[in-house]
């Protein structure tokens, strides 16, 4: 563990001296992670990237991208584009990054079975705004929209995300 790393643990997520609170995914802590389980992984996730919505903020960080018009992720396990960004039009099953709501107005990309993906195993685990209090994730990690922006000001390129074995099967609720 290092002083960069943000640590999830069942009160919130510890970074940067404190404790954020945050929601997980509604299948709860797995180490056998697989698509469309709801599951937040078990492991040490590397933060590869940082996406925000330029017309809804300013640039979070100096090393944060764009949402761009068409920007999708690739969720279909039978694609090579698969839990990849891919650009519309993209026919095979995705998420749209630039949404209505503002879920994904600031988005920290993890490596899970990232770059070279395994289908099944599990696409696109990122931290972003949470939808509510308690309200769980498909996977990803959800934290207050105020909070993830001091979040990403703080963090830096390579950052760990750290989901302890110890959390295997925990479940929020």
């Amino acid at each position: 563990m290092s002083a960069s790393d943000l640590l999830l643990t069942r009160a919130g997520l510890r970074f940067d001296g404190r404790l954020w609170p945050c929601v997980i995914g509604r299948g709860g802590v797995r180490a056998g992670k697989r698509e469309g389980d709801g599951a937040t992984p078990v492991g040490v996730h590397r933060i590869v990237a940082m996406l925000y919505r330029p017309d809804r903020m300013a640039q979070p960080a100096p090393w944060a991208t764009p949402i761009g018009l068409r920007d999708l992720w690739c969720d279909d396990v039978a694609s090579p584009a698969y839990n990849q960004l891919v650009e519309a039009p993209f026919a095979p099953s995705h998420e749209t990054l630039r949404r209505a709501d503002p879920l994904y107005d600031l988005v920290l990309i993890t490596d899970w079975n990232w770059p070279e993906a395994e289908p099944g195993r599990g696409s696109a685990i990122f931290l972003h705004q949470w939808r509510r209090p308690g309200y769980p994730t498909a996977g990803c990690i959800g934290f207050d929209p105020s909070d993830l922006r001091r979040i990403a000001a703080r963090l830096r390129p390579g950052a760990r995300l750290v989901v302890p074995e110890a959390l295997d099967g925990w479940r929020v609720g």
